[in-house]
């Protein structure tokens, strides 16, 4: 039986006096009695996100796209790995966004997501996404001053640059939602002490080395920065249609359970159906059946 995990404890509907100090890195109580318990909910949920994904896929109406958003270390990869990797391929596809390539830099920031928007039918995961221009541009605006190929104007005022940036993001959001695309944003809320722990496993364990970079050290001096940036993105496009849900990080499997729920439920939410055939094809797989039955072996 699923522990019960109720949606609004971690869903962000309305930004307006959003603040991170409010939302917890870890349960005070696990979802799972030990290994076996956690492994078996994850598999159930993968098999129910599986079935409806195949009804989302036949209806060919909707599509959903799950935004992941988080610190270095904080669990992204393997929350999408654990989640997802039930649900049949065909169904799914993860895209990555690291630093802008030259081609990428000669288009808006949003191209690059664009390209990548899932079909109808189907899944679409972003490891990182155009969020990154409100969140680590923000840290270091002078990736937007230097490289971005702005007009000089645009870059006078910074403060208004970030405002339309959020106002074009709330936008963007609404306009995928208004043709068929759900929208579902994750923040994974990994405490400081714990990126450190994962930090240094990551060091002491060669199979993990090359997950660890010096560079890591670096943004993580950043901290309270990219915590405001988090905040204020959060506060300025949770909405409604596209919420934000925040996830406590600090304990991978209790966030791969939370994760695995919030995603089935919006699933069920969805008005989808197997399409029903009209009544002439009803009769010809009938005459199908009735050959095929009719053969000699």
């Amino acid at each position: 039986m699923k522990t019960d995990i109720k949606i609004e404890d971690y869903q962000i509907t309305k930004g307006k006096g959003f603040e991170l100090k409010d939302h917890a890195n870890a349960l005070a109580k696990d979802l799972y009695e030990g290994k076996k318990d956690y492994e078996k909910e994850l598999e159930d949920y993968r098999e129910e996100i599986d079935d409806l994904q195949n009804m989302m896929y036949a209806h060919d109406k909707h599509s959903l796209l799950l935004v992941f958003q988080a610190m270095d270390a904080a669990g992204k990869d393997g929350t999408i790995r654990h989640v997802m990797s039930g649900v049949n391929a065909h169904g799914v596809e993860v895209s990555a966004f690291k630093r802008p390539s030259d081609l990428e830099l000669e288009h808006d920031y949003l191209w690059r997501t664009n390209l990548a928007l899932p079909p109808r039918g189907t899944v679409g995961i972003f490891n990182r996404s155009y969020y990154e221009e409100v969140l680590v541009c923000k840290v270091h605006p002078e990736i937007v001053t230097k490289y971005q190929k702005l007009p000089a104007g645009c870059t006078e005022d910074m403060e208004q640059l970030w405002k339309n940036r959020y106002r074009a993001i709330r936008d963007y959001e609404r306009y995928l939602t208004d043709n068929g695309t759900i929208v579902m944003k994750f923040f994974l809320n990994v405490s400081k002490d714990e990126q450190k722990r994962r930090f240094l496993d990551r060091i002491d364990r060669q199979e993990k080395n090359w997950k660890f970079s010096d560079g890591d050290i670096k943004e993580r001096g950043y901290w309270d920065d990219y915590m405001e940036a988090y905040e204020t993105a959060i506060r300025e496009t949770a909405t409604a249609d596209c919420p934000w849900h925040v996830i406590p990080a600090d304990d991978k499997k209790n966030m791969r359970l939370i994760v695995s729920k919030l995603i089935l439920e919006k699933l069920e939410s969805m008005e989808m159906a197997y399409p029903e055939l009209p009544e002439k094809q009803k009769a010809l797989l009938a005459d199908c059946r009735a050959k095929l039955e009719s053969e000699k072996d």
